[in-house]
């Protein structure tokens, strides 16, 4: 009997503006890791969080790992 994958899986959401800062004069990236229901959302997921490297909320996208 084969077992059917889970519905709500984990996923890391990671800092865009700190991803793609050129200058790199942030000290790191910040990533949050949450749960997603795949059935809801099949998309990634972008949500405003804080990024306590850049002193405020700004998108955190879903990124592979």
């Amino acid at each position: 009997m084969a077992k059917n994958k889970e519905i709500r899986i984990n996923v890391t959401l990671e800092c865009t503006n700190c991803a793609n800062n050129s200058q790199k004069s942030s000290r790191g990236i910040s990533r949050y890791i949450t749960q997603k229901n795949r059935r809801n959302t099949p998309n990634r997921l972008e949500l405003n969080k804080f990024c306590p490297y850049c002193v405020g909320h700004t998108v955190h996208k879903e990124i592979k790992k």
